[in-house]
């Protein structure tokens, strides 16, 4: 008896069973995938998820090798792991935990473009503080406006000395910049 797909009648379509190579490698390719996102992860991170143990092992195998070679084969033995266990109790929860981890460190890089945008605009226009304490009531005003006072003199002092030469931000410059960034992330808390 022949076991090769015969065309439905009178159509050219064929009906298969079973997923094409492609698709199985292009699937075990994102499982490999995430399990090397599945390594940046911190411990806690890892822990919090409840991996089956022999996934936990490989994925703490994987983050102590150092060889290239040893680390491809590694994360191979990863994705077969992760293709083999049950999608909905292993890998969603892997996704889920890798999705909140990278929104997290997106969260925080952006934070850090905005207090540095509101440092640029403290220090390169007074109007700047009118509106930065309309929309941040309850800070320390005259702190805010010695801090910008000084960062703008030392960016002057240094221009001065060394014409030409990569602006090197002193003392003030920095504080400014904490000074914002906790005020920005405790106005994200308040909300």
């Amino acid at each position: 008896m022949n076991s090769a797909p015969t065309p439905d009648a009178g159509t050219e379509r064929y009906d298969f069973e079973r997923p094409s190579k492609t698709s199985l490698k292009k699937a075990m390719h994102e499982l490999q995938a995430l399990g090397e996102a599945l390594l940046l992860l911190p411990d806690s991170r890892i822990d919090a998820i409840g991996l089956p143990e022999s996934l936990r092992d490989a994925v703490r195998t994987a983050q102590r090798t150092k060889t290239h070679e040893g680390r491809r084969r590694q994360m191979q033995y990863l994705g077969k792991l992760m293709g083999k266990a049950d999608k909905a109790a292993v890998v969603e929860p892997v996704r889920e935990a890798v999705a909140a981890f990278q929104l997290g460190h997106a969260k925080d890089a952006l934070a850090l473009h905005h207090a540095e945008r509101w440092r640029a605009e403290l220090i390169a226009d007074d109007d700047a503080l009118t509106r930065w304490t309309a929309e941040h009531p309850g800070g320390d005003v005259q702190q805010l406006r010695s801090l910008i006072r000084s960062a703008r003199k030392e960016g002057q002092a240094h221009e001065a000395a060394l014409p030409g030469e990569a602006l090197r931000h002193g003392r003030a410059y920095r504080e400014l910049f904490k000074l914002l960034r906790t005020a920005l992330t405790e106005n994200e808390t308040d909300r």
